[in-house]
């Protein structure tokens, strides 16, 4: 089924995280990781990331670290997965020029594939970040509240 890159699941935390914070106030990757228990790698990449992008300031040096300064209601969730994981391609083939499957020539669900492809590009087109990450779900307290296995903790670190 459909999913969410983890890198991305990454920057809606880290927006997250950042919203919540005085103006002019620093987040490092570090903090980040250790409260949301992501790994550092990933995270730091989606950071340096949106940084290059323009959403986030980097400030270097040992009390550095980013700072939101786009308007995240002006970001689209499209924008935000085409700059941490390319454009949405829902199905292996639609990479390049389709050229590596060995199925293209008699294939019967292009047509439904593109234009499932492009409706959810365009429904992602619409959804604001600033939105996204404010928004509250009346789902959230019944899954904060289930217990968290060690196990669980461990494989979110090793992703």
């Amino acid at each position: 089924m459909f999913k969410i890159n983890r890198k991305i699941e990454y920057a809606l935390i880290s927006l997250k995280y950042m919203s919540h914070k005085n103006p002019g106030q620093l987040t490092s990757a570090k903090e980040i990781c250790d409260a949301y228990l992501t790994p550092f790698d990933p995270t730091a990449r989606v950071l340096q990331i949106m940084a290059q992008e323009g959403i986030l300031q980097a400030e270097q040096g040992a009390k550095g670290g980013y700072q939101i300064i786009k308007d995240l209601s002006k970001v689209t969730m499209r924008e935000l997965s085409d700059m941490i994981t390319g454009p949405i391609e829902i199905a292996n083939c639609f990479h390049g020029d389709y050229s590596h499957c060995g199925i293209t020539a008699t294939c019967k669900i292009i047509a439904p594939m593109l234009n499932l492809n492009e409706r959810i590009n365009k429904m992602f087109g619409t959804i604001p970040i600033g939105e996204l990450i404010e928004w509250k779900h009346h789902g959230e307290r019944g899954i904060k509240e289930k217990k968290i296995s060690p196990e669980a903790v461990t494989a979110t670190k090793e992703s």
